[in-house]
């Protein structure tokens, strides 16, 4: 017979059982910078090849927001005001990876004075530099070059995008 929540402590218990069988997701939170003139800012991370987006990885019970913003703070001194979520994309097993949630969020634009400071922080980051948008996408690896888009189209249009896989 299964527990109820009148009997609180068989009912945690029982709670507890579940939530230790439920999946758990990898979550990615990127930030979309743009400067004056338009150019996204992309990053060069050190430990792997290619450009990507400024964010990383959430930490164990940090939402997305909230690793979004501790990453830029770290990586290159930023504090960050989100505007909105632009992009959720479920991406599925490969590699040596489960599956993941990566989210991109607005991080709107900086001024010209706040783009020219914006520096590599720690070790993580090799570079920092605003490209043109198509160049930016260019740059980027495929499943994340399909982020890029989808968030450019929501700033356009104001429309979060949902992705599976990098597919709307």
């Amino acid at each position: 017979m299964r527990p109820t929540p009148a009997g609180p402590e068989a009912w945690n218990a029982y709670l507890a059982e579940g939530n230790a069988m439920q999946a758990r997701k990898r979550v990615s939170a990127d930030v979309l910078l743009r400067d004056e003139e338009g150019r996204v800012l992309l990053v060069k991370p050190t430990y792997k090849p290619g450009w990507d987006l400024p964010g990383g990885m959430a930490e164990a019970n940090e939402s997305p927001d909230d690793a979004a913003r501790r990453e830029l703070k770290e990586e290159l001194g930023l504090d960050a005001v989100l505007r909105g979520l632009l992009v959720v994309d479920w991406v599925p097993p490969h590699g040596p990876w489960d599956d993941q949630l990566a989210f991109i969020f607005d991080g709107g634009t900086l001024t010209s004075i706040q783009a020219a400071g914006l520096r590599p922080q720690d070790g993580e980051l090799a570079e920092a530099r605003f490209v043109p948008p198509d160049q930016a996408a260019d740059a980027l690896r495929e499943r994340l070059r399909k982020r890029l888009r989808a968030a450019l189209s929501s700033c356009a249009d104001s429309i979060p995008r949902y992705l599976n896989d990098g597919r709307s």
